[in-house]
């Protein structure tokens, strides 16, 4: 049975190293708030502290009203108020999907590699920023190095590696969204909407980070062109133009975070709710 952690037999001093450490290693170098840990075994992940299996947030229960306890807390601390418990829901989800969505977008971004995670294979502590994670299984291109390891498995061109990462973030987020449903005021549209932004606008972030902002964004745009199930909605990037002709990239969120019902005033960039106009003014402001 393949070991978890896929140490390729290349030169002796990478032979500890996994195919995705370079990649969460690079993570970490432009945004040191996540950590991603790899281990040899699932029984490995890590338990206690503030640390939550992604199969326990899928199950429900005891664990995942726990996890959304740190939601509730947050927002009581910093806007002395308390939301609504489908909008605390909707932050727990954004937090944890935003980052497990990377184990997958990153690796396929910078090295054509896309592991997959179930959620039996994935831990989070959501206070230090760290992700744990057991790798049994990986897509990758004909040619690649890693293409001889235990559990690699080769696809033929770059459409069919864009599918492997399509299927390895619906395989982990299919549950996790099943999990959080019975807190939330929205149907499985509606969750895979937020799934659909989470994959893109965390690529789009660490893109960024990265100096490859524009790559990324084409990037993501390949992957979701457009409703390609169980994602409703692509990318959806477009341009925006200002006063002095500068353009400006933003998208049209498919889902939105109900960060408004705690400040009405005071959305998201790419929220359906803010205006073009607000989005111009804002975002050149950010520029200057």
């Amino acid at each position: 049975m393949a070991m978890c952690t896929l140490a390729p037999a290349l030169a002796p001093e990478a032979s500890t190293a996994s195919p995705f450490s370079a990649a969460y290693e690079r993570l970490t170098e432009v945004f040191p708030s996540l950590r991603i840990t790899e281990v040899r075994d699932a029984g490995d992940l890590p338990r206690g502290g503030g640390w939550v299996r992604a199969a326990e947030l899928a199950g429900g229960g005891a664990a995942l009203d726990a996890f959304l306890a740190w939601d509730d807390e947050q927002v009581r601390r910093d806007y002395g108020e308390r939301a609504r418990p489908d909008v605390v829901a909707s932050f727990g989800l954004h937090r944890y999907a935003w980052s497990a969505c990377l184990l997958v977008t990153l690796p396929w971004f910078l090295h054509r590699r896309v592991p997959r995670v179930p959620v039996e294979s994935v831990a989070y502590d959501r206070a230090s920023g760290r992700l744990a994670v057991c790798v049994r299984e990986f897509s990758c291109l004909p040619g690649d190095p890693a293409a001889a390891l235990p559990g690699a498995r080769v696809v033929e061109g770059e459409e069919a590696l864009r599918a492997a990462v399509r299927e390895a973030a619906a395989e982990h987020l299919g549950p996790v969204l099943d999990g959080f449903r019975p807190h939330m005021r929205r149907g499985p549209r509606a969750l895979w909407g937020m799934a659909t932004d989470e994959i893109t606008e965390g690529l789009w972030y660490v893109g960024h980070l990265l100096g490859e902002e524009r790559r990324a964004m084409a990037e993501a745009e390949l992957l979701l062109p457009g409703s390609v199930a169980p994602f409703p909605r692509g990318a959806a990037f477009r341009e925006l133009s200002g006063p002095d002709g500068e353009t400006y990239s933003t998208r049209d969120r498919a889902s939105c975070c109900m960060f408004y019902t705690l400040r009405p005033e005071d959305t998201c960039v790419t929220c359906p709710r803010t205006c073009d106009a607000d989005r111009v003014r804002r975002l050149s402001g950010s520029r200057a």
